[in-house]
């Protein structure tokens, strides 16, 4: 009896086993069939060979086959001599860049000893378009940035901040154009109405709805320190390596930040009376709040920035009437500011890293002699 059932028992497991060797073999089948009707469907449309050599970096063996990157943006494949009659490239949609772009490094390590030239920047950075400019190839960009440098006789810096922000700006995924107004002559220096110029200027070579205002002399030690505009204008550089990587004071909005159009018409744009060193940035905080908005910023391991050591700008010396103006902010942001901006433009010229704006601002107003 007892053998009996113990043949039943290794029947029945047979008869599993060959089952299951039985449904393994129709998979298999299946399988085979369908990625032999996908060749088939593929060889099907051209000719493999002819469109081999028509485009010789094209692989069909790699899924969803695309050109190599390493092809310089600017670079086109010529036309072949042979017509395309059936053939029809599809051009896909593209998606839009991440929030949190997956290339960013995060803490980063910045140094000014090393020799620097535009040549070395120019061949590190070959996707950047004359003007300064660069469109991510694979993502489309929510926002369309520019970056304003208000400047005068800082070439040693410049080399230092296109060195590092380019990089860093592409790994971000950022749409930008790189602005320098340039203000000519020895005249005293006005930082703000430079700004209010580079806005200006910058509208007239494309729609932009970011503005990004940067000192020259700054640059960021974290690359998830992402330049675009936020809800509220944006400070970036809250801890400056000056100031012992500490925001000096509440009310600070110097060194780099950021508004959207819509928040720059807000508030009339930037002071135009500030002549000389500083209380620009302290005004242009007033605006911001007495019009209903708050700053906004990141935190602050990663807002750090380091500074270009550098001896006070000749001709910029600190504005001695900049504490009686910041105090009379709400009198004067509706009648100072963009609707008042007078300027002329010099020359504009684009370079391969960024485009050249030279302006002249006219001179600061006469002082009345004191008592």
């Amino acid at each position: 009896m007892t053998r009996l059932m113990l043949g039943r028992t290794l029947e029945r497991i047979c008869k599993a086993v060959l089952l299951l060797c039985l449904v393994h073999f129709l998979i298999m089948m299946i399988l085979y069939f369908d990625v032999y009707s996908q060749r088939f469907d593929i060889f099907s449309r051209f000719n493999g060979r002819n469109f081999s050599r028509t485009h010789p970096y094209y692989n069909l063996s790699r899924p969803n086959g695309t050109f190599p990157t390493y092809l310089p943006a600017g670079d086109h494949f010529l036309p072949s001599t042979k017509p395309e009659t059936n053939y029809t490239p599809t051009v896909k949609p593209v998606p839009p860049c991440p929030e949190v772009p997956p290339g960013l490094v995060g803490r980063l390590l910045i140094e000014f000893s090393s020799a620097m030239t535009l040549e070395r920047v120019q061949k590190e950075n070959p996707d950047v378009t004359n003007g300064g400019k660069y469109t991510p190839p694979d993502c489309k960009a929510k926002q369309k940035v520019a970056i304003i440098i208000p400047y005068r006789h800082r070439d040693h810096h410049l080399k230092y901040w296109l060195h590092y922000l380019h990089p860093i700006l592409r790994r971000q995924k950022i749409d930008y154009g790189i602005f320098i107004i340039n203000q000519y002559g020895e005249d005293t220096f006005n930082r703000a109405k430079l700004l209010n110029i580079g806005y200006t200027e910058v509208l007239k070579d494309a729609e932009y709805d970011c503005f990004i205002f940067s000192d020259v002399d700054l640059i960021p030690m974290d690359d998830r320190n992402l330049y675009h505009c936020y809800d509220q204008p944006r400070h970036f550089a809250i801890a400056m390596d000056k100031f012992g990587f500490r925001l000096p004071y509440a009310g600070y909005f110097g060194g780099v930040s950021g508004l959207s159009r819509v928040q720059f018409l807000k508030i009339n744009g930037f002071p135009n009376e500030y002549w000389g060193w500083g209380g620009e940035d302290d005004d242009i905080y007033n605006r911001i709040t007495l019009n209903g908005m708050k700053v906004s910023r990141p935190d602050v391991r990663i807002g750090r920035y380091r500074m270009i050591k550098h001896e006070r700008d000749k001709h910029n010396e600190p504005n001695p009437q900049r504490f009686n103006k910041i105090q009379n902010t709400k009198a004067s942001m509706k009648r100072d500011g963009i609707n008042s901006l007078q300027y002329r433009v010099l020359e504009v010229t684009k370079y391969p890293l960024f485009t050249n704006i030279t302006v002249e601002i006219g001179k600061p107003p006469t002082r009345p002699p004191r008592g």
